[in-house]
């Protein structure tokens, strides 16, 4: 093999993407990870949930991560951007921002997800950080606080009922009208969750911690916590590219083993979970790993 051949590339070096890269470093797999260094939590200011790793912030867990997996010699790390990706005679073609072309036998793609973030002041600059996402892993540094919940639908029901268990005091946003079903409706009056259709015209924080949700009538109410549930897309466009399957809601569709409906190709973390923790990604980038392993294993043995 030559510098631009290996046996795996997994596009995206995050959490998901090093975790598979270490499955395949101890199986001695000549890797690649091309990362283009720009997780979606990368805002987040500290990371939960996460046995050992508990409080630290994402970029620490990360820079730990590359510093293992870089011990491993047959794992290369590479900086760039992959934009493309083709099947080849001998598995796939990936080329990159700056034009260059690496082969592989499989592909792993570990490229994430995009939160599409209201364009409504104070949004994007407080997301994952007084505007949180998930009660599992940001929750229990805000329980008993006064509470907003953006959201509708049914995500805001899923959402009120985890945050209900953490504080009393939960007002559901829903930027408009409500979109409730009537036995929804009934479960958040008995849970005595307030609801307020109004749309939002700004969030203020302060040093990173939420202040006053203001509406778009004037009205402006003081909460401690923020949660958003917001739509997304995929970071990458190589999985539609490729033909992989998406559910429905817009995750790449696997099967246990992390495999997609093409062959050769895996996906772990955000882009194929609805359970978007650092946990969760390393889970189904070791599992991800190990099963491309097992292809390798079974196509030659």
């Amino acid at each position: 093999m030559n510098e631009t051949e290996y046996e795996v590339i997994i596009i995206g070096g995050s959490y998901s993407g090093l975790s598979a890269a270490m499955a395949l470093g101890r199986s001695l797999r000549k890797t690649l990870v091309i990362d283009s260094g720009k997780p979606c939590n990368e805002q987040t200011p500290h990371s939960h949930n996460f046995l050992t790793q508990d409080g630290k912030t994402p970029k620490e867990i990360s820079e730990s991560a590359k510093k293992q997996v870089s011990e491993y010699e047959t794992v290369h790390l590479q900086e760039g951007k992959a934009i493309d990706a083709k099947k080849s005679e001998s598995g796939f073609e990936i080329t990159t921002e700056n034009g260059e072309k690496f082969h592989s036998k499989k592909l792993i793609i570990a490229t994430g997800i995009v939160d599409e973030i209201p364009e409504i002041k104070g949004f994007k600059e407080s997301w994952g950080i007084p505007l949180i996402h998930c009660p599992y892993c940001h929750g229990y540094e805000y329980k008993g606080k006064k509470t907003a919940i953006i959201a509708n639908g049914d995500k805001a029901v899923h959402i009120s009922s985890l945050v209900k268990n953490l504080t009393e005091d939960v007002t559901l946003i829903t930027r408009g009208k409500a979109n409730f079903t009537d036995e929804q409706r009934e479960k958040l009056n008995r849970n005595k969750i307030h609801i307020i259709e109004t749309e939002v015209s700004e969030l203020k924080n302060y040093s990173g911690m939420a202040e006053s949700i203001v509406f778009s009538d004037g009205t402006e109410i003081k909460f401690e916590a923020v949660y958003g549930a917001f739509p997304f897309h995929q970071h990458s466009e190589i999985p539609k590219k490729l033909g992989c399957e998406f559910t429905e809601f817009g995750h790449i569709k696997t099967d246990q083993f992390q495999k997609t409906n093409v062959p050769g190709v895996f996906v772990c973390g955000d882009n194929s979970s609805m359970m978007r923790s650092v946990s969760s990604a390393v889970m189904t980038g070791n599992v991800a790993g190990a099963m491309v392993n097992m292809e390798l294993v079974t196509d030659c043995f």
